[in-house]
């Protein structure tokens, strides 16, 4: 058998030790959801504009490419290996987001395209970015893709 003073001390020790309560458990996990649906948005927004910013750079370098093409051949070209890209016709962007292509090409001007290859909310705010020969840029079906920061 135990002596009281062997349980007083027991009782001192579980006091001491006391853990974490279902309603402190339960205020943890709300904060965490609050914080968590402030910053899943945000995320997603940055994802979406790295991967248009992968497909515009894609283009720009098509551009600077088909001009120092143009400068050596006195014509442009719709081959993407002859504009140092892996691929003869379609670029697929590293994310895979996005397909970049040359779609027209003769000695006086060339056409790109970079087209959005998923089935998600970022098709309907910007699908395509096309770039040509005159610096011309546009997107769709949001017109301000090439220039929009947020």
């Amino acid at each position: 058998m135990m002596s009281a003073n062997h349980r007083t001390e027991l009782r001192k020790m579980y006091r001491h030790m006391r853990g974490v309560t279902l309603l402190e458990l339960m205020v943890v996990v709300v904060i965490v959801g609050i914080l968590a649906s402030i910053a899943y948005p945000n995320y997603r927004e940055f994802v979406a504009r790295a991967k248009r910013n992968e497909a515009k750079a894609a283009l720009l370098q098509i551009a600077q490419n088909q001009e120092r093409f143009y400068l050596q051949n006195n014509t442009y070209t719709t081959d993407m290996t002859q504009l140092g890209f892996p691929v003869g016709a379609a670029y697929i962007t590293d994310t895979e987001a996005y397909s970049v292509s040359v779609t027209a090409a003769d000695a006086n001007d060339f056409a790109a395209v970079a087209t959005y290859q998923k089935a998600d909310a970022e098709a309907g705010k910007c699908m395509t970015f096309n770039i040509d020969g005159r610096g011309g840029k546009t997107s769709a079906p949001d017109a301000n893709c090439w220039t929009r920061t947020r």
